[in-house]
């Protein structure tokens, strides 16, 4: 048995619903063919918070017309979903320039190294020094 919605509110969240997915899509396209670890985060981390809020949105209104009151546990929902995706992201993402530097220390080269630059493309890391610059200069006061 199917509640009785009125049709503008089936047509907001079939849009919503269809919206979700195609950001659930996108991410995965993008943890597939992005090139570094990196960006392959990036994707599927932005798309699974805007996927989950826009979930969430048609459930509310769903609820609000099912149940005739609001859905407050949903918005809770999206509150633990909206600050923890993007801080296990950061979490992971630091632990992996953690390991490329120390993956750098066990190659020959000094943790305060910075990842060839090679990887840095596309990264908020900074540009590596060159050996000179990084020297300060004992002659001069």
């Amino acid at each position: 048995m199917s509640p009785d919605l009125p049709v503008w509110a089936t047509l907001v969240i079939s849009f919503l619903l269809v919206v979700a997915g195609f950001f659930a899509l996108t991410g995965s396209l993008g943890m597939l063919r992005l090139p570094n670890f990196y960006s392959r985060m990036h994707a599927p981390t932005l798309t699974n918070t805007l996927s989950a809020f826009c979930i969430v949105v048609s459930i509310l209104i769903m609820a609000s017309f099912v149940e005739h009151r609001f859905a407050a546990h949903s918005l809770l929902v999206t509150f633990f979903l909206i600050i923890t995706s993007p801080v296990t992201a950061m979490l992971l993402m630091r632990a992996a320039i953690k390991r490329e530097l120390r993956r750098n220390v066990e190659q020959g080269g000094s943790e305060t190294d910075d990842i060839p630059e090679r990887d840095l493309e596309g990264s908020s890391l900074p540009a590596p020094k060159s050996p000179a610059a990084a020297k300060p200069d004992s002659a001069g006061g």
